[in-house]
């Protein structure tokens, strides 16, 4: 009888591993909408999810791609795309020339910011200033964080925890625009705010 009921366990247990597969890969849209593919090598074959929601379910007799959608994907990983961090976002505000003062079509846009920040209970903010390169390096690297912790004085000011923002300056080191020294250039005169 104990003979018995151990085949009957390894029959099922056989039968069980030829239906379902042992691994299963799903390639997700990524975040920042550009396209990416993922190589799975089994058994030296190589196969290629390069479209978002394609999946591979690996078994012992190989590999098999199928393609859902993204209402199948999201109810049956519900949990686990409920569990990954939010995207990163980044946001550009630029300043009047040789000053701290935003210009007042990114003074409009920190409503947007706000929002933003809102939306993540725990927030890690980089608030990194620029300039142009109208000045001298020394002076444009004062400029630039000073740029930078006025934004962190008025994200402060909206309740966001001011040991959750860390302020650099960068000067005219990276330049969104190059430029030959001594070009006003408004669209280097910036500050990036990186939320994670």
């Amino acid at each position: 009888m104990t003979m018995l009921i151990w085949i009957v366990c390894l029959l099922a247990a056989v039968s069980q591993q030829q239906r379902t597969p042992t691994e299963q890969i799903t390639l997700l849209p990524s975040q920042d909408g550009k396209a990416s593919a993922v190589i799975i090598t089994t058994a030296g074959v190589d196969t290629v999810l390069d479209q978002p929601y394609q999946t591979v379910a690996i078994d012992g007799k190989g590999a098999t791609v199928s393609t859902g959608d993204g209402a199948d994907i999201g109810k049956r990983y519900a949990a686990t795309l409920t569990a990954m961090p939010q995207r990163a976002a980044v946001f550009t505000l630029y300043f009047v020339t040789d000053t701290d003062t935003l210009v007042p079509e990114s003074a409009a846009r920190l409503v947007e910011v706000k929002a933003q920040l809102a939306l993540r209970p725990a927030p890690e903010i980089i608030v990194i200033g620029h300039t142009d390169t109208v000045a001298k390096q020394d002076y444009n690297d004062q400029l630039s964080l000073r740029r930078a912790a006025t934004v962190k004085r008025i994200l402060v000011e909206v309740g966001i925890d001011a040991e959750r923002i860390a302020v650099q300056g960068r000067g005219e080191r990276e330049l969104l625009v190059p430029t030959a020294d001594g070009v006003d250039e408004p669209r280097n005169r910036r500050v990036e705010i990186r939320v994670r």
